[in-house]
Order: C-alpha cells, then sequence, then structure tokens
C-alpha cells in the first residue's frame, strides 16, 4: 500500500533572487489542491503527514567556504525523512514522497528499514553530479544530490553520522539528463547505467528501465524522479528547464516500468510559483498517479 508523505523543502535549491525564496515547498499542497492525494487514496494510499523543513535562509554572504546553502538544516530534515520513511516501511507500506526538491534523496540514503544494498534510480533532467572534485561552484544540494547519494561531496552532506556512500555508484543509475549534459560523460564512466533522455526518447523508456534495474535491483531501489526530466513545452514550472526532455507520456511509462521494484519514491523540484495559474500541477497530478500508481507491488511484502 502506497503512503504519501509529504515534503515540502526548498533548502537545497539557489535563491530565484537574491534574498528570495524557491517555491518548491508549496508543491505537496499545490498537488493535494490539484487532487493528487484525492485520487491516490482512492487507489487505497494513505496519508503519511508532513516532515517539515527548516526555514530557507539566503546565506550566500555569510557561509563559509566548504559549505552548502542551508546545511544544518538540509542534514536535520534528512534525518527525520529518514526516520518517517522508517517508520512508514516498518508498517508494510510503500513511501511516495511529494517534494520538495532533489536534496530529498539524501534522506532516502539515511533509512535504514528497506533492504540494505539497495539501489538508487536517479530520472532528472540534469545529472545533478556537481561536486568539490570537480566544481568550485559547489553551494547548492539540488544540484549536487546525485554526487552525494554516492559519496562524492563534503561528509558533512555525503557522509551523514558516518553512512557514506547512502547508495553504492555501481548499484545506481541515472536517466533523463539532456544529451549535452556538463557531466555526462563523468556520470557514465562512474555509474552502473546511464540513459539520456534522447536515449529514451529513441529507444523507448522500457529498455532504459531495464538497464537501470539490471544495476540496481539487488534488493529493491530508491526511485528519484525530478519532474524537469520533463521537456519544458510541457513542465515549465521547474527550477531549470532544458529543452530535449520527455513527453509526460514518454515519463509515465517510464515510471510504470520501474516503479513496482521501487522500495519508495520521491518526486522533486515542481515549483507552484512558476505555475500560477495552476495549468500544470493537474498534468502532474496525472503523471504521478498513472506512472507510480504500482509502486514497490512487484516486491515481495516484509
Amino acid at each position: 500500500m502506497i503512503a504519501l508523505v509529504s515534503a515540502p523543502t526548498n533548502l537545497g535549491l539557489r535563491p530565484p533572487e537574491p534574498g528570495g525564496v524557491p517555491g518548491t515547498s508549496k508543491a505537496p499542497e499545490a498537488l493535494r489542491a490539484a487532487g493528487l492525494f484525492d485520487r491516490l487514496g482512492a487507489a487505497g494510499a494513505t496519508d503519511a503527514g508532513v516532515v517539515l523543513p527548516g526555514r530557507y535562509v539566503d546565506d550566500d554572504a555569510t557561509r563559509p567556504p566548504g559549505h552548502v546553502r542551508n546545511e544544518a538544516a538540509i542534514i536535520d530534515h534528512a534525518r527525520r525523512l529518514g526516520a518517517r520513511l522508517d517508520a512508514v516501511i516498518g508498517e508494510g507500506r510503500v513511501p511516495l514522497v511529494i517534494g520538495g526538491d532533489c536534496s530529498l534523496v539524501i534522506g532516502a540514503g539515511l533509512m535504514t528499514a528497506a533492504p540494505r544494498g539497495r539501489g538508487l534510480v536517479h530520472v532528472d533532467g540534469h545529472t545533478d553530479f556537481r561536486h568539490p572534485a570537480v566544481s568550485d561552484w559547489c553551494a547548492s544540494v539540488a544540484g549536487e544530490d546525485l554526487a552525494a547519494a554516492i559519496g562524492l561531496h563534503w561528509p558533512a552532506i555525503s557522509d551523514i553520522d558516518g553512512t557514506a556512500p547512502y547508495f553504492a555508484a555501481t548499484r545506481t543509475a541515472h536517466i533523463g539528463c539532456r544529451d549535452d549534459d556538463h557531466f555526462l560523460e563523468r556520470v557514465r564512466s562512474t555509474l552502473g547505467s546511464v540513459a539520456t533522455a534522447g536515449d529514451v526518447i529513441r529507444r523507448g523508456g522500457a529498455e532504459a528501465a531495464r538497464d537501470a534495474m539490471r544495476v540496481a535491483d539487488h534488493a529493491g531501489y530508491w526511485l528519484q524522479v525530478d519532474v524537469d526530466v520533463l521537456d519544458p513545452s510541457f513542465m515549465p514550472a521547474v527550477d531549470g528547464p532544458a529543452p530535449g526532455g520527455l513527453s509526460p507520456d514518454q515519463l509515465v511509462g517510464l515510471l510504470r516500468e520501474l516503479a513496482p521494484r521501487a522500495v519508495g519514491t520521491a518526486v522533486t523540484i515542481f515549483d507552484p510559483d512558476l505555475d500560477p495559474d495552476g495549468r500544470y500541477a493537474p498534468l502532474l497530478v496525472d503523471v504521478i498517479a498513472e506512472g507510480l500508481g504500482e509502486l514497490g507491488s512487484g516486491l515481495t511484502p516484509r
């Protein structure tokens, strides 16, 4: 049974302007208003509550070198999210986390109730692979979450409570970055499987999903879905829209392949501030409900 967890964080994002606050924290309630919780509830999902983040602070002027934005708040939220996921899984339910930004993968990495050795399938329009060894501009975990998830960031973020790596690189798959992503070749040489959005469009989502599951599905896997994998002609209400992405039908098809063997998932980066007339939230409700309706159904019951 799916359990919906709201995680309205924006802590991992850069401010939209100096002193500004990103709008991803509004996404869970915007999607609730668009009918997501009612729709999934009618199919048997339960509401597992909210894991609130700390206050977002634009700390660019005061943050010392070697630290990310809102670092202490991100660590605290990750610990509390991990504990909530443990509780959900311990009750025999499958968590569907509605974010929020994609720093949520850190909380998923800290959960302990899911099988040890689980993999990660990272579906995102960007590789999110910026990290200190390859960039002098590290600051926003939402653009660095994949690197942090496999232990390549500053230890404060990538080794919380001595648990690095949260996911083994060889059991991690990425799907959806654009063919010209700056870190694409590094990711190809590091992860177990990589398929760009172009690969999915050219070859179909089933092949990309099979490749991802081949490396990630040793004991189930966490499925991280950033909705900027969609082309901005369909979903512009995201932090970093980039042309060359998937259509909603292509994303739904991909998620239907991946969802049954996932121990849980997070859907991230939708920004209601960039959807002022509410036209894109219903589209995302359809994608989530149709693509993730069978979440965890292929796992052996605990």
